[in-house]
């Protein structure tokens, strides 16, 4: 389960956004999205759905497909 935070970041990177990047497009705090990608706080499954527009994928593809976290 661990993996799909470190598959979120990566993401993230590739598409080069920020921290503050995805906080502004999901219209959320800088913080409060470092803290998701950093399991501090519990992802949603609404936010989970947000996240994974952003990279024009489904949730299960971003969060829970091992073959590509791995």
């Amino acid at each position: 389960m661990e993996n799909k935070y470190r598959y979120l970041a990566k993401k993230r990177i590739e598409n080069r956004f920020t921290y503050d990047d995805m906080a502004h497009i999901l219209n959320i705090s800088k913080p409060y999205y470092w803290q998701l990608e950093n399991k501090k706080r519990n992802l949603s499954y609404k936010m989970a759905i947000n996240i994974a527009n952003v990279f024009k994928l489904k949730p299960d593809e971003l969060f829970y497909n091992e073959e590509k976290q791995g």
